[in-house]
């Protein structure tokens, strides 16, 4: 992880100086660009190293490259586009890394990486939401749970995801190489906000998840109470929903666990002596990049794409731009009909009473 080194907030052109009130010494870079993370011309806590980086760069880009050739073949683009933008970030994270192995007086390396490994979770988790939507679409005759429709289902997390996005960003950005220490600290806050409330988010989906599980479990036993919700599930259909139900817990479970050491990583402090996690590369590699690649490989090989198969799999489209307009202009039209027949029945009205006073009158 890029996380901003102890001397990270000072200038890059600071000079050496023996002051006791110096806080850190401009190091002449050594091979590839390392400095020591004290140095205040450091931009990564540690050495970087370029094989790990390099491999987790053509892992990503091999899961990258499935994702998109599934959602084409199982004609899901208009779902799966959440989860490739997902692992492209990851590549592109993995991506700038290496090259950073490599040079690592660059700020604009360490800066994209750790922008986007911090990001490209959201992308995933923002995919799981969207395929939990369309299984109960699919799967369950009434097309919610717990009275909350399944378009809505969708439509509810992502939004909530948008907002941790959002509050990540922010915080990603305040801790990013190159900021100050004060500036630092809030970031710090504000990001782990941002990952609070996406594990919040997390823990209420797998209760929907578990409230699915239940009510088809339900339904294969035949003991639903109502028989509208009662319906013929194959052992092939049984063990289809299973999968991806079990694939979503386990990715849910995998960005869990990368949350868990985020919180505990920026919780701790950046002091290497209270804390050794974002000083060794290793915590990274192990429960960041190691864990959502798994994430991203457990939805390759549990793909929605195998399961939602036929009518219902996806969300009825709803009208076209050029449909909204038409039907805006037939009712503009229809409204313009109805006031012109109510003026000239006023004006028939209107005539007949004065014909009918015209007559009593003679």
């Amino acid at each position: 992880m890029a996380s901003p080194s102890p001397a990270s907030s000072q200038s890059a052109t600071s000079t050496q100086t023996s002051s006791a009130t110096a806080s850190c010494v401009t190091v002449t870079p050594g091979k590839n660009g390392y400095v020591p993370n004290d140095a205040c011309n450091a931009e990564w806590n540690y050495n970087l190293s370029f094989t790990a980086a390099l491999l987790f760069t053509i892992l990503f880009g091999i899961t990258t490259a499935v994702h998109i050739f599934q959602a084409f073949i199982h004609q899901k683009v208009k779902m799966s586009w959440v989860i490739i933008m997902g692992t492209a970030w990851e590549f592109i994270s993995f991506l700038f890394r290496a090259l950073g192995a490599k040079n690592q007086q660059s700020l604009a390396f360490a800066f994209i990486s750790q922008i986007f490994v911090l990001l490209a979770p959201l992308w995933i988790n923002a995919f799981l939401y969207m395929v939990l939507g369309r299984m109960v679409y699919f799967f369950i005759p009434s097309k919610s749970l717990w009275r909350i429709k399944a378009t809505n289902i969708t439509k509810i997390f992502v939004w909530l995801d948008v907002a941790s996005f959002i509050t990540q960003v922010a915080g990603g950005l305040m801790i990013s190489p190159g900021s100050s220490p004060n500036q630092i600290l809030i970031g710090i806050h504000v990001y782990m906000g941002g990952i609070g409330f996406q594990e919040f988010c997390i823990l209420i989906f797998i209760a929907l998840c578990t409230k699915f599980y239940l009510m088809k479990s339900e339904e294969e036993r035949g003991l639903s109470d109502s028989p509208n919700r009662i319906i013929e599930t194959t052992p092939a259909q049984g063990r289809s929903w299973r999968q991806l139900i079990w694939a979503i817990y386990a990715a849910l479970a995998l960005i869990t666990v990368r949350i868990i050491f985020r919180m505990i990583e920026f919780a701790s402090g950046l002091d290497p002596s209270k804390n050794p996690i974002p000083f060794h590369e290793a915590y990274f590699y192990a429960l960041d990049a190691a864990v959502m690649l798994l994430a991203c490989v457990v939805m390759n090989i549990v793909h929605p794409g195998r399961i939602l198969v036929g009518e219902e799999s996806e969300f009825p489209k709803g009208p076209t731009r050029k449909e909204k307009k038409e039907a805006r202009r037939v009712k503009k039209m229809e409204k313009k009909a109805a006031k012109e027949k109510k003026l000239v029945m006023q004006l028939e009205t209107d005539a007949s009473k004065e014909h009918s006073l015209a007559y009593n009158m003679v």
